[in-house]
């Protein structure tokens, strides 16, 4: 008899996560081995549980879905992610298509669909379908445009944004004016089509 497909659930609702281990534990070949609540947790888990497939929530407290799967892909290993998500974005889709997930699936896909889904995933099977590969290469394009709309000071003063530099640290650390550096920083939001340092601070930790 073949060893059951070993499942880590990462999700910070808790009544998801019961609704897919039931789903899953239904399935004679499947066996849901843990569940995790915040992407540390996920990291640590796959170490001590050692799961075939992490079905992985795209938004989790700490470290997000997207850099959970980087970090799994940069550890090496067999896990396969398979990322589960509320959200029919570009930006996630695209990151985990980067991060190395085997495919990406919305929360409110068929039952049946997500259970074949994870064998598929253990099998290391695609599931990449044409119409997402589609909307990946498009939004990397925009990502590539974007980059390039900037000037070499402007990703300068973005990188520092994203360290948590104030603008007069910024000014004080490139050696120019308070006034100059709002300056590029307003240039910056707008060419990102941004409303916060903050959002400006995510797209360049993803993206610089």
């Amino acid at each position: 008899m073949s060893p059951k497909i070993r499942v880590l659930l990462a999700d910070d609702h808790p009544a998801l996560r019961m609704g897919l281990r039931v789903l899953l534990d239904r399935a004679s070949d499947i066996e849901v081995v843990g569940e995790a609540d915040d992407g540390d947790a996920v990291l640590t888990l796959i170490e001590t549980l050692r799961p075939d497939v992490v079905v992985l929530d795209c938004q989790l407290p700490g470290r997000d879905g997207v850099s959970v799967a980087s970090e799994i892909r940069r550890r090496g290993g067999v896990v396969r992610v398979l990322a589960l998500s509320a959200y029919d974005d570009d930006r996630y889709l695209a990151g985990m298509w980067a991060a190395g997930a085997v495919g990406y699936l919305l929360k409110n896909e068929a039952p049946g669909q997500i259970v074949s889904a994870v064998r598929a995933a253990a099998e290391r099977q695609g599931l990449w379908s044409a119409a997402q590969m589609a909307r990946v290469t498009r939004w990397q394009a925009e990502v590539v445009q974007l980059r390039e709309s900037l000037t070499e000071r402007e990703r300068e003063v973005l990188r520092l944004v994203a360290e948590g530099l104030s603008n007069k640290e910024i000014a004080q650390t490139l050696n120019i004016t308070v006034r100059t550096t709002d300056f590029h920083v307003s240039n910056i939001l707008r060419k990102l089509s941004v409303i916060s340092r903050v959002e400006a601070a995510v797209w360049a930790k993803a993206h610089l």
